[in-house]
């Protein structure tokens, strides 16, 4: 005797061996033996086993599902019962076994009910399932057809209006990523390359700047309404002229400097810094601003800014013109001694804005001992000598200090110019270290008259911000707060409410017991170190960009430490898998491979040795 059964979920024959009470020992057409369990059998037939099962599955092909769903009608029925139904008769082994193959086969016109048994599907039911499957099928045909275009690096139609969606934040059961990532797989490419070959991702300039837009900008970049500030109109005239030292680019003038001498022989040098904070007042929809952004955003060739241009140009000290400003003055005997300090609220005039590519061939390292005839050389040359005394007081000064190098970049029309600065010029100095100065003291005043403030301070090789006035020991100084760029970051701008309600004998728009500056900390940390990161990234793609730009198959390059390297006229560190070990700062030359810009990958092969004896590599940072 024969047994035709099922076994997860496939049909078998076997002749039976053995038969005991609940199971059976049979044997298979090629000769294997087993043991089944009686009640997974579906038929005993006594037909040749050879050539049983595909003579059933030929008969089975040839079946008609819908017709058989017809036939069986609502009840639950079994397989036998149909199958004599069907063909009129009573089945043949093979016809039953045909018909419960073509059940079995058939899951949405035909519901298992147990060992053998169905259950039609409703109509309505068999209707919807059907449908799903035309649609999933046009769905598979209509991807196949997208895949195509996408290797042959064409876009599909439709893929535009969901570019943004897809580039960021695909959903991944959709049908247009499921036909990226299946180009990306065929291809052997990643998504953001598919994208970007196809013309989804237009250029990678505007991928990196759209990534961050949306994870920080997610509103936009334009500004919500507000109320024009009101600028004072009251405020002592300072009596000394002012002017500023900024690069060529900066449109956010928020400090600068005049020289006085007094009756006593004494100068009396003022710093001077843009005053927002008398006009843009806390709990207003311009505030909400300013804790929204809490500082401007900057990138090669462009920034968002922290205030509407409309409120930083009444306050940016431009040439020409007469603004509000906090001044902190600075009594300095001739021999660079500070005696006295003077902090007012008061209206400036503006004489100059003198810029570094201007400046810089007039006031250097070889134009300190003589005058190099530009109008400004002497007062210069007092703040210079003056810098220098502050940096000493700190403890700071080092005159064997190795330069850094800064790198500006500018871009005009999508063509970069990467220009190299020494950080540490005359000019650098005397911007810092009064920054440094002013920073400083008025941390300390703030401090004094028990007023909260945010400060930035270093202990243990650590930089924190923090509402109390700890010591900056990267600096040197007691305390240190960020108070000297009002116009481009928040922080700067609270202190200077909390220092103008000190001066005006008011009540402090901040207090410590409130937890409103905590709050602002760790806000303005974390969006601030998003921003430089960002910078940084921008920078890292601009400098890609110069290197396609200018065509180069070879760089030099300094060994940073092990296998990294920096490559000459910016700062851009890349790993070298072939460099050999060399010593830090060995100059080395090196084969350009391959660039992608919007993967931020520089691809390089090291060819040899350019300068064996190592230069300096510095690395340090300098908070203004």
């Amino acid at each position: 005797m024969n047994v035709f059964y099922e076994e997860e979920g496939h049909f078998k024959v076997s002749f039976v061996m053995t038969e005991n009470p609940g199971s059976m020992q049979v044997e298979s057409p090629t000769g294997k033996r087993s043991k089944i369990k009686s009640n997974s059998v579906l038929l005993r037939f006594e037909d040749a086993l050879d050539g049983f099962m595909e003579a059933a599955q030929r008969e089975a092909d040839g079946l008609e599902t819908e017709f058989l769903w017809e036939c069986c009608g609502e009840p639950e029925f079994g397989f036998e019962d149909l199958a004599q139904d069907y063909y009129g008769k009573k089945p043949s082994a093979i016809e039953a076994a045909a018909t419960v193959i073509k059940l079995h086969s058939a899951p949405m016109y035909f519901y298992r009910k147990g060992k053998g048994r169905y259950k039609a599907a409703p109509a309505e039911t068999l209707k919807l399932a059907l449908a799903a499957v035309e649609r999933k099928k046009q769905q598979a045909e209509q991807m196949a057809a997208w895949v195509v275009q996408l290797n042959n690096k064409q876009l599909p139609e439709g893929f535009s209006s969901k570019a943004d969606s897809l580039i960021y934040h695909p959903d991944k059961n959709s049908l247009e990523w499921k036909a990226i990532d299946e180009a990306a797989q065929t291809s052997g490419r990643l998504a953001l390359a598919v994208m970007h070959d196809c013309g989804l991702i237009k250029n990678a300039h505007d991928y990196h700047l759209g990534a961050f837009l949306r994870e920080m900008f997610s509103d936009g970049t334009d500004f919500p309404d507000f109320d024009v500030p009101v600028i004072p109109q009251d405020l002592p005239l300072a009596s000394a002229e002012c002017f500023s030292i900024d690069d060529a680019t900066t449109t956010e003038i928020d400090d600068a400097f005049s020289l006085e001498t007094l009756n006593n022989g004494n100068i009396r040098v003022g710093i001077h810094i843009a005053a927002p904070a008398l006009s843009v007042l806390p709990e207003t929809p311009l505030d909400a601003i300013v804790l929204s952004r809490l500082s401007t955003v900057y990138m090669p060739g462009n920034k968002i800014t922290m205030l509407p241009d409309s409120v930083v140009q009444p306050f940016s000290l431009d040439a020409g013109e007469t603004r509000p400003a906090l001044s902190l003055y600075c009594e300095v005997t001739p021999e660079f001694e500070v005696i006295a300090h003077e902090t007012k609220v008061e209206q400036i005039r503006i004489a100059d804005n003198l810029r570094h590519d201007t400046l810089e061939p007039f006031f250097n390292t070889e134009t300190l001992s003589e005058d190099s005839g530009h109008p400004y050389w002497s007062r210069l040359k007092f703040l210079f000598d003056l810098a220098e005394t502050l940096e000493k007081a700190r403890g700071k000064y080092d005159p064997n200090r190795a330069p850094q190098i800064d790198f500006n970049f500018y871009v005009t029309d999508g063509i970069v110019s990467i220009v190299s600065r020494e950080r540490g010029s005359p000019m650098d100095k005397v911007v810092s270290e009064l920054m440094i100065h002013a920073n400083s003291h008025w941390g300390g005043l703030l401090k004094e008259a028990g007023f909260a403030a945010v400060y930035r301070a270093q202990t243990g090789g650590k930089v924190f911000m923090t509402s109390n006035a700890e010591p900056h020991q990267g600096l040197g100084v007691a305390q240190y707060t960020w108070c000297t760029s009002p116009l481009r970051r928040a922080v700067d701008l609270i202190n200077q409410r909390q220092l103008i309600a000190m001066l005006k004998a008011a009540p402090a728009p901040y207090n410590a017991q409130d937890g409103k500056l905590n709050v602002i900390i760790r806000n303005f940390d974390q969006t601030y170190n998003a921003y430089s990161e960002f910078q940084t990234r921008m920078e890292r793609y601009w400098c890609l960009q110069y290197l396609i730009q200018k065509q180069l198959t070879e760089v030099t390059a300094t060994v940073w430490r092990e296998n990294l390297v920096r490559i000459d006229g910016m700062f851009y560190i890349t790993k070298v898998p072939s460099l050999p070990e060399l010593k830090v700062g060995t100059k080395v030359l090196l084969e350009i491979k391959h660039i992608d810009t919007l993967l931020m990958e520089l691809n390089c092969k090291f060819k040899g040795v350019v300068a064996a004896e190592p230069v300096a590599v510095v690395e340090e940072n300098v908070e203004i």
